[in-house]
């Protein structure tokens, strides 16, 4: 009889080591998760964030020039054009 019961200690210290293996398993897949999610903030923040400024501000001066041969540089330009 004695031997079952220290075979059921073995047996759930195994299961303990299982859990923390389980808990550890779980804690370095988060941190790799939050890695890759600091890498994705850096690639936008580092390559497309430039890339569409450099867009949308290509686009607003080409429409800011179209308007100012368009309109000349007056209060028409700021305000608007005047409509009949």
């Amino acid at each position: 009889m004695p031997e079952s019961v220290q075979s059921l200690d073995t047996v759930s210290d195994v299961d303990s080591d299982a859990s923390y293996d389980s808990d550890e398993d779980d804690r370095l897949a988060e941190q790799e998760w939050q890695e890759s999610l600091q890498q994705l903030q850096q690639l936008v923040a580092i390559v497309l964030l430039p890339y569409l400024g450099k867009f949308l501000g290509r686009r607003w001066s080409h429409w800011a020039y179209a308007r100012y041969v368009r309109l000349g540089l007056g209060k028409s330009f700021f305000l608007g054009e005047k409509r009949l």
